[in-house]
């Protein structure tokens, strides 16, 4: 009997072309351990840990990852771990939040915008990023329409540089902004916090892609006995037709093959 697997289960990115897995595997978890939001420690994994999740996720059908500059050396541990790999990945990537030092900063201006997708392309070890998302530090609307970045990644689309560009905010406001000359919004939306949906339906009506990240609540979820939360929070994600991935951080190999043996059951109807 074969694994559950997404394969067959692949989704438009919006009108960008790419078809996608409705699980992403993001990887803040093999960059950095400080300053995350998770209600257990972690270790990040060696080399070889990493490559076994990768291979697991790509045995099971992801073709999704989610990376950025301020997951520590998430992008430069992925270069390397991707090699020969590139047409079997849709990479998603961020601009505008650095992380050094344990803290966080954020630049949005047109020079850091080209200088920060020039370097994520180096680590990576690609010629162009699937997507690219605007890292924003809650400021979502004053990000749109004040600073450089968003009229920089057009222009990095346009120069081939990337495929795909969008937002990753915090606001209704935002992410509707967003997604009016972009191609892509990712959002939270999960058993807690629905206050995103908007976005989604709005996406949903006008051919725009929807991430999603904090799908399962960062591991926060409580229901009553008897339900599993993964699964409840994946039937309330993918009733929502603007959704096309779910991105979630794992990097425990039981917890990836459950999430997507549940995702696999929900879209099939089981």
């Amino acid at each position: 009997m074969s694994l559950p697997n997404l394969h067959d289960l692949l989704r438009p990115l919006g009108s960008t072309g790419l078809m996608v897995s409705p699980l992403g595997l993001g990887t803040v978890k093999l960059g950095r351990d400080q300053g995350v939001k998770y209600p257990n420690g972690f270790q990040i994994p060696d080399d070889e840990a990493a490559r076994m999740l990768l291979r697991q996720a790509q045995e099971l059908g992801i073709n999704l990852i989610d990376t950025a500059p301020a997951y520590g050396r998430s992008e430069e541990r992925l270069g390397p771990l991707l090699r020969g790999q590139r047409q079997d990945w849709v990479i998603v990537s961020k601009v505008g939040e650095e992380f050094a030092d344990g803290l966080s900063h954020h630049d949005f201006s047109a020079a850091h915008t080209r200088l920060s997708v020039e370097r994520s392309l180096q680590r990576l070890e690609t010629d162009f990023i699937d997507l690219v998302l605007v890292h924003s530090d809650g400021n979502d609307l004053a990000i749109l329409e004040h600073e450089e970045v968003y009229a920089t990644l057009a222009a990095l689309k346009a120069e081939g540089k990337i495929r795909g560009f969008g937002f990753s905010g915090k606001t209704v406001e935002g992410g509707l902004k967003a997604l009016e000359q972009g191609d892509c919004a990712m959002v939270t939306y999960n058993l807690n916090e629905q206050n995103e949906k908007a976005v989604i339906d709005y996406a949903a009506a006008h051919g725009k892609a929807i991430l999603v990240k904090k799908a399962l609540a960062s591991g926060h979820v409580c229901l009553s006995p008897g339900v599993d939360p993964v699964r409840a929070s994946f039937e309330l994600l993918f009733a929502q037709p603007g959704v096309a991935s779910a991105i979630v951080g794992t990097i425990n190999p039981l917890h990836l093959a459950h999430n997507v043996a549940t995702v696999a059951q929900v879209l099939r109807g089981h």
